[in-house]
């Protein structure tokens, strides 16, 4: 892989990270909007049968990732505590300025009355995940016992979703099962108590790489066997995941004040802006580049 490339994809990769920190938002929603959705689902599938492909993409895809959540997870939090509707808004317009290049790639592949459900089901699950309430939270001390484990390697697994499925957030599901917070807590406490904390992250760990593989496989066989119908599946997911994002975030003592609305909205649409050029102008650049690849191979 190209020096260019590789930085291109570790950006994206970056971004995907980053949105995997808020609640409500997907980072398979942001693959998708980046267009690295297919490449992603093709590379994990196909990781044994292309080794050396596949791993040129995911590397530095999942590199990106975990360089972005770690130097971002204070500064988002921070950021979600003091100014969080402005931080909200920031990350809506940037999901509504891609959807529409989402829906002209979607479109390519057909609409057929079905297709209607393949939409509004996804979006229905989207946001009634959101109402689901809150298990409280769970106890991940020295004191857990076999079972504790094997449940965290399940919540593992659920949790790889939002790495494949778009609309589906793993901080939000975490949230929801009482894991959020507990996983952070054990993440700051590698330098008191390491050998506990890297086995309770190891076996968290194993559940997402098993679940990011099996779904991924699944995912990968929907878009071969039913692709239109899948893509406006992942449609749904994604627009149902703006409207979560407001839903799942708690705003109680959260300051609101006619400042941070006005200030919000400017990022809203800023971000709408932003995001529909960019989308916009790598569209048009890769239809550019279309033809003289094809002119190249004749």
């Amino acid at each position: 892989m190209k020096a260019k490339q590789f930085f291109k994809t570790a950006a994206g990769g970056a971004v995907i990270g980053v949105a995997m920190i808020i609640p409500g938002v997907s980072g398979g929603t942001l693959a998708v909007l980046l267009n690295l959705y297919d490449d992603m689902i093709d590379s994990i599938s196909n990781l044994f049968k292309n080794f050396k492909k596949s791993i040129s993409f995911l590397l530095p895809l999942l590199l990106g990732a975990a360089v972005a959540m770690i130097a971002a997870y204070f500064p988002i939090n921070y950021a979600l505590e003091h100014a969080p509707l402005p931080t909200v808004l920031l990350f809506a317009g940037l999901m509504i300025g891609s959807i529409p290049q989402l829906l002209k790639e979607t479109r390519k592949n057909g609409f057929n009355k079905l297709n209607v459900l393949s939409f509004i089901i996804p979006l229905a699950v989207v946001v009634g995940i959101c109402f689901i309430p809150s298990m409280g939270d769970v106890d991940l001390s020295s004191a857990m016992d076999a079972g504790d484990y094997v449940l965290l390697f399940i919540i593992g697994l659920l949790a790889s979703c939002a790495l494949v499925v778009p609309g589906i957030s793993g901080s939000m599901l975490l949230m929801i099962f009482g894991y959020y917070d507990q996983i952070f807590a054990t993440i700051s406490a590698l330098t008191s108590s390491f050998g506990h904390s890297i086995l309770v992250l190891g076996v968290f760990a194993a559940g997402i790489v098993v679940g990011f593989f099996t779904i991924a496989k699944l995912m990968k066989l929907l878009l071969t066997k039913f692709p239109r119908g899948t893509y406006w599946a992942i449609v749904g997911f994604v627009v149902g995941s703006i409207p979560a994002i407001f839903i799942t975030f708690d705003y109680a003592g959260s300051p609101l004040g006619t400042l941070h609305i006005v200030f919000g909205v400017i990022l809203c649409l800023l971000g709408i802006i932003a995001s529909y050029a960019v989308n916009e102008f790598f569209s048009k650049k890769q239809n550019k580049d279309l033809p003289e690849q094809s002119s190249q191979t004749a």
